[in-house]
């Protein structure tokens, strides 16, 4: 996976949407393997993108279904942990069938992470979930 060049393309598609974003890329594990934050992005966002990314690799789900999941009393108890993050903007990085990493974005509003996000994924040919 390119983790620099998916970053790129998210800076590239925020900033086309208007807004300066934090960026992370995990592995399938989790683990960061790249990120970058704009210089006048909130500090917030730094932390919320690399939990967005976390959560979507973790699960290999969107983070904007959460709030559905969430829904579920068998299920809620989740939502206590520190790093599940259910607001748009993260997403499994879906290569052949297979999750690589997760992608996550913070410093718009959620339907604004949500766009940079899927139009980064698709530019590099990486398969957008249905859910």
């Amino acid at each position: 996976m390119a983790a620099r060049a998916l970053i790129e393309e998210v800076r590239t598609a925020a900033i086309r949407i208007g807004f300066t974003a934090a960026v992370a890329v995990t592995d399938q594990g989790g683990h960061l393997k790249a990120f970058d934050r704009a210089d006048d992005a909130p500090f917030l966002t730094a932390e919320v993108a690399v939990d967005k990314a976390w959560t979507a690799a973790s699960f290999h789900t969107p983070t904007h279904v959460w709030n559905d999941y969430l829904a579920n009393q068998r299920i809620a108890p989740l939502g206590g942990h520190p790093r599940v993050m259910a607001v748009g903007g993260g997403y499994p990085i879906i290569d052949n069938g297979q999750c690589v990493g997760g992608l996550g974005i913070s410093g718009g509003s959620y339907e604004q992470d949500m766009q940079a996000a899927e139009e980064a994924l698709a530019t590099l040919g990486f398969e957008l979930p249905t859910r």
